[in-house]
């Protein structure tokens, strides 16, 4: 099922390091590797349409993973 969210791109210093989408609600998911390298960056914000897999674990294990499938920048820092 595919969802649609707003929020804030953040960079985790976990292990290797990872990355996070956290929602307006403070929801927080995980950003796999792979992704578009114009999303992740640290401080912006986006709307993006993806999907939680919950078929994929992740060594982070800061949230939900979200395959991201689209996304547009509201704002950069």
């Amino acid at each position: 099922m595919s969802i649609t969210l707003t929020g804030t791109i953040e960079r985790r210093d976990i292990g290797t390091g990872a990355w996070a989408f956290v929602t307006e609600d403070g929801v927080t998911y995980e950003i796999p590797k792979g992704a578009d390298k114009e999303l992740l960056k640290a401080g912006q914000k986006a709307k993006v349409k993806g999907q939680v897999r919950e078929d994929v674990m992740t060594i982070a294990m800061i949230g939900p993973v979200l395959e991201v499938k689209s996304f547009e920048v509201i704002s950069s820092d």
